[in-house]
C-alpha cells in the first residue's frame, strides 16, 4: 500500500524522482485505457460499415443516414458533459466501469431494431453512454502519469480508437455476409464486457494500488504543482460556471468544437466515399479504411512523442506543445487534394486521407493534454466533458448544415464528388483556425488557480 499523500507525496514531488530503475505498472493502466477505446471505437464505427446492408432493408437514403448520425452526436454531446461531473464525482474506477457496461448494452442493443427510428434511439443511447470514454480516460492518464509523460500516455490510449476502426472493418462486413448483420453488433457489442472484468482486476488510484512501488508513486506525482494529487478524490468539485470563466476552457472548449467533426467526418463517411467514388462495398472497402486507420494509429503515437522530444531537450511544455500542434496543424492541409490525387489512384486517394487522419490523432493526444496541462486533477473530467460537447456539437452543426443538406443535394443532382470537395476544404483549414484562437486564448497554457477570479490570458 502507497504511503499517504501527507506523508510521502510532497517530498517526493521536490525530489522529482527519475523513471529509471523502477516499476512500470503506469502503462499497464494505459493500456487498459487502450483496449476500452479499441472497443469504444469499434462499437461507434459499426453502423458505417452496415451502411449498405441496412440502406437495403430500411430503404435510407443520406438524410435518413445524417438523422441517425445526429442523433449518436447529440447524444453523445450532451452526455460528455454530463458524465464529466459524474466521473470527477465517483472516480475512475467506478465511473469508467458504470460507461463501458451500459454503451455495451447500447451496442447490442442496435441488433433488436426493426425501424429507422429505432436506430435513432439506439445510437442516442450509445452516444450517451459512449461519452464516459475520454473524460475517464484523460482523469486516468492525469492520474498515473507525470506531465511530461501524459501526451505520450494519452497518444497511446487514443490509438485504440484506431485499431477499433481497423478491426471493424476487418471483420464486420464479413460477419454481416455470414450469419448477418445483427450479429456485428452482437459480437461487437459484447467485447465491453470483457474488459470489465480486466479492470475490476487490475485498476486501483495510485494512492491505494497494492501493486504501485513507492519509487513509482513518486515518479508519477513529481510534478512541482503536483503535491496533493494522490488525495484528489476527497477535493471539492468545481462548478460548470466556475470553469467556463477561465479563458483557457473556453480555448480547449474552441479546438474541440473545430476538430473533433472532421474525425466524425472520417468515421461516418468514409466508407460511404470510397463506395460512391471508386464502388467499393463490403469487403473490399477494408483494406482501404484499415489502411487510414493503421496510418492514424502512428500518427496518435506520434503525436504524443513529438512534444516529448521537445521537453527532453529542454523545451518548456507549453512551448513543446504548441509547436507539435502548429506541425500537425499543416499535416492536415494536403486532404484538400485528395479528390485529383485519387483520379491519378485510389490508393494516393486513400494515403492523403490517411495521413489527415493520423494527424488529427496526434492533434487529439496534444489537445487533450492540454487540459491537465491547464487544469488540476480534480477538474480535468468537467473541462474534458465540456470540451467533448463543444466537439459533439459542432459534429451535428456540420452533419446539420452541411453534410444533411448538401449530401442530400449534390447526390440528387448526380454531383456528389462537389460535396466531398467541400467536405475536404473544411477538412484541411479545420485545425490552423483552431490553433489560432487557442493560442491566443492561452498563450503559455499555464496551469490555472481554481480560486482564481475573471483570469486573463496565460
Amino acid at each position: 500500500m502507497i504511503p499517504t499523500p501527507t506523508q510521502s507525496a510532497a517530498p517526493a514531488a521536490v525530489a522529482a524522482p527519475t523513471a529509471t530503475g523502477m516499476g512500470k505498472y503506469r502503462w499497464t493502466i494505459c493500456a487498459l485505457v487502450f483496449f476500452a477505446t479499441t472497443v469504444n471505437y469499434l462499437d461507434r464505427a459499426v453502423i458505417s460499415l452496415l451502411k449498405p446492408y441496412l440502406e437495403t432493408e430500411f430503404h435510407w437514403n443520406a438524410g435518413d443516414y445524417a438523422n441517425i448520425e445526429i442523433a449518436f452526436k447529440l447524444a453523445y454531446s450532451f452526455g460528455m458533459l454530463g458524465v464529466g461531473r459524474v466521473i470527477d464525482k465517483l472516480g475512475t474506477k467506478i465511473g469508467y466501469a458504470l460507461s463501458t457496461f451500459l454503451w455495451s448494452l447500447a451496442a447490442i442493443g442496435h441488433a433488436f431494431v426493426s425501424s429507422t427510428f429505432g436506430f435513432s434511439v439506439a445510437r442516442a443511447f450509445l452516444g450517451v453512454t459512449e461519452a464516459g470514454n475520454f473524460p475517464a480516460a484523460i482523469k486516468t492518464t492525469a492520474e498515473w502519469f507525470p506531465q511530461k509523460e501524459r501526451a505520450l500516455a494519452t497518444g497511446i490510449f487514443n490509438s485504440g480508437s484506431n485499431v477499433g476502426a481497423i478491426i471493424a472493418p476487418l471483420t464486420v462486413p464479413l460477419i454481416a455476409e455470414t450469419i448477418g448483420w445483427k450479429w456485428a453488433f452482437i459480437i461487437t457489442g459484447a467485447m465491453g464486457f470483457i474488459w470489465l472484468a480486466l479492470w475490476f482486476w487490475l485498476y486501483e488510484v495510485p494512492a491505494r494500488h497494492a501493486k504501485l512501488t513507492q519509487a513509482e508513486f513518486d515518479y508519477i506525482h513529481s510534478d512541482v504543482d503536483d503535491l496533493a494529487a494522490a488525495s484528489i478524490e476527497t477535493q471539492p468539485k468545481v462548478s460548470w460556471f466556475k470553469l467556463l470563466t477561465f479563458r483557457q476552457t473556453w480555448g480547449f472548449v474552441l479546438g474541440k468544437f473545430l476538430t473533433d467533426p472532421v474525425w466524425w467526418f472520417y468515421l461516418f463517411w468514409l466508407p460511404d466515399f470510397l463506395n460512391k467514388q471508386y464502388g467499393l462495398k463490403g469487403t473490399d472497402v477494408a483494406l482501404p479504411v484499415a489502411m487510414v486507420y493503421m496510418l492514424s494509429s502512428i500518427g496518435s503515437v506520434g503525436g504524443g512523442w513529438i512534444p516529448l522530444n521537445f521537453i527532453r531537450k529542454g523545451w518548456a511544455p507549453f512551448r513543446a506543445r504548441k509547436t507539435s500542434m502548429l506541425l500537425i496543424a499543416l499535416c492536415v492541409f494536403p486532404i484538400v487534394f485528395a479528390q485529383q490525387l485519387g483520379q491519378i489512384n485510389m490508393w494516393l486517394a486513400v494515403l492523403v486521407i490517411g495521413i489527415a487522419a493520423a494527424a488529427h490523432q496526434a492533434w487529439s493526444a496534444n489537445i487533450f493534454t492540454t487540459v491537465s496541462d491547464m487544469f488540476p486533477k480534480r477538474a480535468v473530467a468537467s473541462v474534458t466533458g465540456i470540451g467533448g460537447m463543444a466537439g459533439g456539437l459542432g459534429g451535428i452543426l456540420l452533419s446539420a448544415l452541411v453534410q444533411k443538406r448538401m449530401f442530400v443535394y449534390y447526390e440528387g443532382i448526380g454531383q456528389l464528388d462537389k460535396a466531398y470537395f467541400i467536405m475536404f476544404l473544411i477538412c484541411g483549414g479545420a485545425y490552423l483556425l483552431a490553433w489560432v484562437l487557442m493560442h491566443f486564448l492561452a498563450p503559455t497554457m499555464k496551469q490555472i488557480n481554481l480560486d482564481e477570479t475573471a483570469p486573463a490570458a496565460q
